[in-house]
């Protein structure tokens, strides 16, 4: 498991474009056969993929977080974005669809996850949180869910809003997850830009075509830096920070939170002509 210390906005707006990717860019997700994780010292932020072939893959706990099983005391978040799999938790078979989602709560000592057809395998986006209560297992179907629908075509940034794991929606001990996507033709996201204190944020950028990139915006708004950003690559945004971005064509992105509440509203919203 790969460990990731943020660096703080003091020593971030002095670093280097190779020194803030190491910092805040998760770049060696879905690995075909494998489990891949990264360790974040930010709010105990778990990201990971499993992208089973012909074999299970079981989500084992790393040594670093010193526990008998993964969710021992953690709680997951599961998003499909390849094709037809299923994740095990505790002996219960989940079917999962492209952008359909899974909650696994804490206590859950086994998590396998597998797919339909090795030769077009599902690839399990994985969030993880510490968790200070068990919630249920759920699985969320995301065609079932009706998004949110903002922005326009004449400001670049038209998009839908899903939302899954949610103080309204499947209910967890501190994660917040959904995604959203960018209309054709729009490619803006979080703009205006926001920062919110009181939890930490990863965007999951996907459904990039390999020659296309998303130029993400971070930190504070009186001095921005941005991190160039591949398909399947993930960006840590801490409190202090914004998080947008523009892309070269359209794509998707899962938002994910962790920290001190839960609220989505819960933002400190900036202007745009504020941005440096």
């Amino acid at each position: 498991m790969r460990l990731i210390q943020v660096a703080d906005a003091v020593r971030y707006a002095r670093m280097t474009t190779d020194e803030l990717r190491a910092a805040f860019l998760v770049d060696s997700l879905f690995e075909p056969g494998r489990v891949s994780l990264a360790y974040i010292d930010l709010d105990r932020t778990v990201v990971g993929s499993a992208v089973p072939l012909a074999q299970p893959l079981t989500l084992e706990a790393d040594l670093d977080l010193r526990a008998t099983y993964f969710t021992e005391r953690r709680e997951l978040g599961v998003l499909n974005i390849g094709e037809a799999g299923a994740v095990e938790a505790n002996g219960h078979c989940y079917e999962l669809a492209n952008l359909d989602a899974l909650y696994v709560g804490r206590g859950n000592e086994k998590v396998v996850f597998s797919s339909h057809d090795a030769a077009a395998p599902a690839e399990f986006y994985l969030l993880s949180y510490p968790a200070h209560a068990a919630y249920p297992t759920a699985r969320i179907d995301s065609r079932a869910i009706e998004p949110a629908v903002l922005g326009s075509g004449a400001t670049a940034n038209h998009r839908k809003i899903t939302r899954l794991i949610h103080l309204d929606g499947v209910r967890s001990s501190q994660l917040v997850m959904g995604f959203t996507q960018l209309s054709e033709g729009s490619v803006w996201n979080t703009m205006p830009p926001h920062t919110h204190m009181r939890r930490s944020e990863v965007y999951l950028y996907f459904n990039l075509a390999p020659a296309d990139r998303v130029v993400h915006l971070m930190g504070p708004a009186h001095e921005t830096r941005h991190i160039v950003v591949a398909d399947k690559q993930v960006v840590i945004s801490p409190g202090w920070s914004i998080h947008a971005g523009v892309g070269t064509s359209s794509y998707t992105f899962c938002w994910g939170m962790g920290g001190e509440n839960q609220l989505y509203s819960d933002m400190d919203p900036l202007a745009i002509a504020d941005l440096r």
